[in-house]
């Protein structure tokens, strides 16, 4: 996707070190009142913490009337709710450990909602029993695949007993379905509403089915980032967008249609100009996501890049026919292929607002552990 990295410099760029994670607050909530505006209502959004893991951010939403969140980890969702959402659901089946850690965070935050996800009968046992040990009544949304075959169980009569099975506990609430359909990735829009829709159909015909039988399903939640804009005709359904908050080259550069704007970069510095063709920055492993191959991790919109030669723990080596334009220590910003595991790597972002660095926000939920 085309930036005009002019827009992104930064005045006092002297005073950061590198690598950076760079936030720029502007196009945050730039971001924020474009999911509103496509969304319709700040009640049909449950957006993923995942992507930005920032107190900050989580301030933002809230003062942007969105109270209500989906995260990935105990940690995301400790952090989110001690920054005053009202309404925490955890998008993964809790298992191990991770149900007594989940017992305490309800616990400490008796004023939130907390739901946690479950598709298999032996996990709602456990909390059931949890639930009865500890006198506890505990929201639970049965995870459906509706596609992408990650987690989650299709919609059938074994997926029916297991939402009978929540529903008839006497301390377990079964407070409806979450449907993550991360598989729907055309770019085309019009191709990648058709497949969410037909898709979706299941989903919904299955909700309708439970709630012939005589069991409530209060919400169903549904839409990653890519298929946000295919469900916003369909009014009875919470859509949980993360990548939004911060957009990146690999979506940008794959759903044109989607309004958002990057507002997180990565700074890095030259450190070695190894040949005359050739710059060595200190943009590692370690500061930017690399599952992806070489080519995509990371774009430099003001430079021509041939081709990315070396990346390692803490080098990138890169091939550009403008090398003798850069000396050692000069800066270049890069808009990351990949936003969410390469905010993970980072302690904090550096908060850029009308051209200058003014602060910084912690990653706090990077870590798997904060108190609970």
């Amino acid at each position: 996707m085309p930036i005009d990295i002019n827009d992104y410099k930064v005045e006092n760029i002297a005073l950061i070190d590198s690598p950076a994670l760079l936030v720029y607050r502007e196009r945050v909530e730039q971001n924020i009142r474009r999911m509103l505006e496509m969304a319709g209502s700040a009640e049909r959004l449950i957006p993923h913490v995942k992507t930005h893991k920032m107190a900050a951010v989580i301030q933002l939403y809230l003062e942007a009337g969105i109270k209500k969140f989906k995260c990935a980890t105990i940690a995301e969702a400790e952090m989110t709710a001690s920054s005053g959402a009202e309404e925490v659901v955890l998008a993964y089946q809790p298992v191990g450990p991770k149900l007594n850690r989940w017992i305490s965070l309800i616990q400490r935050f008796p004023w939130v909602r907390f739901s946690a996800l479950v598709d298999d009968a032996g996990i709602i046992k456990q909390f059931g029993q949890m639930a009865e040990k500890q006198a506890q009544n505990l929201w639970l949304l049965l995870d459906i695949n509706g596609g992408m075959g990650r987690t989650g169980v299709s919609p059938s009569p074994q997926a029916k007993a297991l939402y009978r099975q929540i529903h008839e506990h006497p301390l377990l609430t079964a407070s409806g379905l979450h449907a993550y359909d991360g598989h729907v990735r055309k770019a085309d829009l019009q191709n990648r509403k058709a497949q969410s829709d037909a898709d979706f159909s299941l989903v919904q015909q299955f909700r309708a089915e439970l709630k012939a039988d005589g069991m409530p399903v209060k919400r169903l939640i549904t839409a990653g980032s890519p298929s946000f804009p295919t469900h916003l005709d369909q009014t009875d359904i919470e859509l949980s967008p993360g990548t939004t908050i911060f957009w990146d080259a690999g979506y940008g550069s794959t759903f044109e249609d989607m309004p958002f704007e990057p507002a997180a970069l990565v700074l890095s510095r030259v450190i070695s100009k190894p040949a005359p063709d050739r710059l060595c920055l200190d943009l590692g492993h370690k500061s930017i996501a690399s599952e992806n191959p070489p080519e995509k991790r990371v774009v430099f919109p003001e430079i021509e890049v041939e081709k990315i030669l070396t990346h390692s723990e803490e080098h990138l080596v890169i091939q550009t026919p403008q090398a003798a334009n850069y000396q050692v220590g000069d800066v270049l910003y890069g808009l990351p292929w990949h936003i969410c595991p390469t905010v993970a790597l980072h302690q904090e972002g550096i908060v850029i607002e009308e051209g200058k660095a003014v602060g910084h926000w912690p990653v706090t939920a990077r870590d798997r552990r904060i108190q609970i």
